[in-house]
């Protein structure tokens, strides 16, 4: 009763006030307000559990509605986790944002994955705990560390959060991180909506600490990016193990690596001996002719699709997995499947065990699964849908209006070389019309690629290739490529796009910005000065809003008879401190529809009734329509 009195007087104050100031319009609205006032404020719960806060004496613990993400970080807060090292990475990226909210817990940037599986480990060994967060490629990047790790354990408990990415929303393959688990002798758990993301790094904390060992949690792009209520519980904070000298443990040279092994084995099996009883996989009896062995968002899909018709065991352990609760699950129903995204890794566990299921049959190696995929596969229901007959134009993804990338990839683009690219917003240069991109393979892959093309092809690809790689890739992984160039001895030049932030993951400060995380003042490294440093003598600064003279300062590198680098300066048109010029305008009587300007891809430019036409809500006046445009009908 309690709990009702206080939502229902907190949706009433919240109503009155919109009644009050005419905010309301009609009934949409009324249940817009109902549904946010209950998920945000009225979810109190009683519990037994340390407080949030206290209602009239009475204990509560708040319930939440929260992006997946999020309440990972929620509960990262609440385990007591001190250090947290990520790089930024969709879908992962929020994690690290929402955890350095919390000023009990250190959070930070770093260069890139292995750094930030490093930094985590190294805070693990003295006796904190911590937390590294990347996408599913950032773990091939952190695989050297995370691989040794596994042989080494914890002192402290030790969580990364991968996020994979079926379908390839944001990225370049669609690779199940759960292979790395297996090949790393590593544990992985899996949750399956926000409140499980919050509990399950909570527990991932217990049981590193328990098994002396990194525990990686497998997100996914829906669970990572959907919302669900979470219940949100006081931070328990934990003093440091006090710090050990261990050499046996810590110091992998061969003589201790090869004692270590041994240990990892034991330990993977006190883990898969564990899972076979452990609360975080679950049973759900119902129907018994139609059984379901599935974890993480496959589980949602399973369970809106079928209902009561099935029968469900939730893996949440999904490395090492367990064996009997398998086959006894599987012999109370008539037929099994396994519903899992990507790769058949569970559905090869249990045949591998004498368990026989339907999986990968029925179910795609490729792309999401989905509620209306589940009912075809295994009831053959297919939703009613109507057709739409008429060819819409496709929508691609374009750069931004006023993106300082357009005007030097349109350079590019004119002067017909070869352009070996790599991973960032600046990928959309592949896009028509500038179409200024041959490669992009993995982020530092740019500077080494074009290294190895012209060792291939000679000196007259020197003069015919370059490479282009942002401020943040170049400082991830790009480095080492420019020694590379160095060292080894290519004519090649190289481009780094300095756009002063990391622009397509969301505007996260990298080590050239001068900021942290948390937008503190920071050491900033002097791209110049770097690259001087790693063995370049040319080093170059252009503004690609200025075409031609950026144009002309390509042509001057390519021709010479040495490595060099050209940085492409000016900050990304959509970060707040950039100020923007008025838009621009069309003289119509000089226009005479040559559609020059359009092959500079600005989504502000369109041509109606023969004539150029910029649209004001999306122009930021950057200027290069105007250099492209020869019959001067654009002008400020």
């Amino acid at each position: 009763m309690q709990t009702d009195k206080i939502a229902v007087s907190k949706l009433f104050v919240t109503l009155y006030w919109c009644f009050k100031s005419k905010k309301l319009l009609h009934f949409g609205e009324i249940c817009g307000i109902i549904t946010y006032v209950y998920f945000n404020y009225c979810l109190f719960l009683p519990t037994t559990k340390k407080l949030v806060g206290a209602v009239k004496g009475k204990i509560y613990c708040m319930k939440k509605l929260m992006l997946g993400n999020e309440a990972f970080a929620r509960g990262l807060y609440e385990a007591g986790c001190k250090v947290v090292s990520s790089y930024p990475g969709t879908p992962s990226t929020e994690i690290t944002e929402a955890v350095a909210k919390y000023d009990e817990v250190y959070a930070e940037w770093a260069p890139n994955e292995k750094v930030a599986m490093e930094v985590a480990l190294g805070a693990s060994i003295g006796g904190a705990r911590s937390f590294c967060g990347m996408k599913h490629v950032g773990l091939n990047v952190a695989a050297d560390p995370l691989y040794t790790a596994g042989y080494t354990g914890v002192t402290a408990g030790m969580v990364i959060a991968v996020a994979d990415d079926p379908g390839m929303h944001s990225s370049q393959n669609e690779q199940d991180s759960r292979h790395h688990a297996i090949a790393s002798k590593t544990m992985m758990i899996e949750p399956s909506d926000s409140g499980e993301c919050k509990e399950f790094a909570k527990a991932a904390f217990e049981l590193s600490e328990k098994f002396d060992v990194p525990v990686i949690v497998r997100l996914s792009t829906r669970v990572s990016h959907s919302q669900s209520a979470v219940e949100l519980c006081e931070r328990e904070e934990r003093e440091n193990i006090p710090y050990e000298k261990n050499i046996q443990k810590y110091v992998m040279m061969p003589g201790n690596a090869i004692r270590r092994h041994p240990v990892v084995e034991a330990r993977m099996k006190a883990i898969a001996d564990y899972a076979e009883n452990s609360p975080l996989n679950k049973v759900e009896m119902n129907d018994t002719k139609i059984g379901v062995i599935t974890s993480g968002i496959s589980y949602q899909y399973a369970k809106e699709a079928l209902g009561d018709k099935a029968s469900y065991l939730k893996l949440g352990i999904v490395n090492p997995m367990p064996i009997q609760i398998i086959k006894d699950f599987a012999a109370k129903c008539e037929k099994v499947y396994v519903i899992e995204e990507l790769d058949d890794v569970i559905e090869t566990h249990c045949k591998k065990n004498g368990v026989n299921v339907i999986g990968k049959k029925l179910f795609s190696l490729m792309g999401e699964i989905s509620q209306s995929i589940v009912a075809e596969k295994i009831l053959g229901e297919k939703p009613e849908y109507i057709t739409f007959e008429d060819n819409v134009p496709v929508r691609p993804p374009v750069m931004c209006p006023g993106c300082p990338h357009r005007g030097l990839f349109y350079c590019l683009h004119k002067l017909g070389v070869m352009v070996s690219g790599d991973i960032g917003c600046y990928t959309l240069g592949t896009t028509a019309p500038l179409c200024a991109m041959d490669s992009t393979i993995c982020m530092g892959a740019s500077i080494s690629g074009l290294h190895g093309f012209n060792k291939a092809r000679g000196a007259e690809a020197e003069k015919k290739s370059v490479a282009v790689i942002g401020d943040s890739t170049f400082m991830h992984s790009g480095m080492t490529g420019l020694v590379n160039v160095a060292y080894n001895s290519t004519n090649s030049t190289v481009i780094i796009l300095d756009n002063s932030i990391t622009g397509m993951t969301g505007h996260q400060q990298n080590p050239t910005t001068g900021k942290n995380l948390k937008g503190d003042p920071a050491y900033a490294v002097d791209l110049e000065m770097l690259c001087h440093s790693l063995g370049i003598k040319s080093v170059r600064v252009v503004d690609p809003y200025h075409m031609a003279e950026t144009e002309a300062v390509i042509k001057e590198e390519l021709a010479k008879e040495e490595p060099s680098v050209i940085i492409s300066r000016r900050p990304c048109a959509l970060l707040k401190y950039v100020k923007h010029n008025p838009p621009l305008k069309v003289n119509k009587d000089k226009c005479v529809g040559c559609k020059q300007c359009l092959k500079i891809g600005c989504p502000a430019i369109s041509i109606h009734d023969g004539k150029c036409v910029i649209d004001h809500t999306q122009c930021v006046g950057c200027g290069i329509c105007k250099e492209m445009c020869k019959l001067g009908a654009i002008c400020d």
